[in-house]
């Protein structure tokens, strides 16, 4: 499909700043752009790739100001880079979505199958499933007993869901994920073996939450393990049994919360972040990368670094402080020495 600058502009209610006729038919990086092309501006440590880019469109932000000519075509919006999303997400749903059921899938007898499915090849669909109206599940896809996947949910090749588990509508998991797997409950015995701990809960995924590759969210020992509707997890993360996580809470890759914690609402969790078991994070949260929080977080709205957590603008003044350990142990020694030498003299 081929747009004009004017046609984009239109639909991002922005603003052409030269050629309008011109058109693009793909999308490509500023560093890279081609022509016929449409690209974007939204990271300053870009802006130097705009006076250079052989792309045809540029999505700017409207307080973009160039300090030299510039060849593109600008559209100049509020956000360029939720603009790009808005276009990306015509582009996708303008894709026409897989239906029909491979004949090499199984479906148990039982399993109630909604309208416009696509069922991918050596899928296999136990009893007592329903899976709602235009949900896509990819090839080599497992879906345990009277699991229940809502509409328009997608599920990338090879995610495993236990049995008793609840997806929501307009998810998706990507590949490789395991949702409903036990919780990692033991219980340790004199000798020092283990006894397994039955985990009979399940896993609630509620509307709109993405799940990222090779995640693992695990059953409830009792009740449920929760993804309030609007979360997202990247890659590679652990959920332990019985978390909860709240509304549009969002956390990166190869992160892990460990079991009974519960997130609020709208916290923003960055990578390779450890939360220990049984806490509370209050809403609005921020948790740097590589911060191991330890304790309940109790007030709405804070920003947390370091190991162990603490408030970030104190954990970036005790890191300057780290910085120069070397330095201040030096200067102590020598005072030691001063010192020293100050009581000999005293003793005289």
């Amino acid at each position: 499909m081929e747009f004009s600058a004017q046609q984009i502009a239109d639909f991002l209610k922005g603003e052409v700043i030269g050629d309008s006729s011109v058109k693009v038919n793909n999308i490509s990086k500023i560093e890279k752009g081609e022509p016929n092309t449409l690209t974007f501006l939204a990271n300053p440590k870009y802006t130097h790739y705009i006076y250079e880019t052989k792309a045809s469109v540029v999505l700017v932000n409207k307080s973009f100001e160039p300090e030299k000519p510039i060849t593109a075509t600008l559209i100049a919006v509020e956000d360029a880079y939720k603009s790009l999303s808005l276009l990306l997400k015509l582009v996708d749903q303008n894709k026409p979505a897989k239906k029909g059921i491979d004949s090499l899938a199984f479906i148990a007898p039982s399993a109630k199958i909604g309208k416009d499915v696509y069922i991918g090849a050596f899928c296999y669909i136990e009893e007592g499933v329903v899976i709602g109206d235009n949900t896509q599940i990819y090839p080599h896809s497992y879906i345990g007993n009277n699991v229940n996947v809502g509409k328009n949910t997608i599920l990338y090749s090879g995610v495993r869901i236990y049995y008793d588990c609840v997806i929501g509508n307009n998810c998706i998991i990507h590949s490789s994920a395991v949702i409903g797997s036990d919780g990692f409950g033991f219980a340790r015995n004199e000798d020092g073996s283990y006894d397994k701990i039955p985990q009979g809960g399940n896993v609630v995924i509620e509307d709109n939450v993405e799940i990222g590759s090779c995640t693992s969210v695990d059953r409830a020992s009792i009740g449920s393990t929760i993804l309030h509707k609007g979360v997202k997890l990247d890659n590679q993360i652990q959920i332990a049994h019985n978390v909860e996580i709240g509304e549009n809470s969002a956390m990166a890759a190869c992160s892990g919360i460990a079991g009974s914690t519960k997130i609020g609402k709208n916290c923003i969790i960055g990578g390779m972040v450890g939360i220990a078991g049984h806490l509370t994070i209050a809403d609005n949260t921020l948790i740097g990368a590589y911060t191991g929080i330890t304790n309940n977080i109790k007030e709405e709205g804070q920003a947390f670094q370091g190991i162990p957590a603490m408030p970030a603008s104190k954990n970036r003044r005790s890191f300057v402080v780290y910085r120069h350990l070397p330095e201040l142990q030096q200067t102590v020694l020598e005072l030691q020495k001063e010192i020293n030498l100050l009581k000999e003299e005293l003793k005289k």
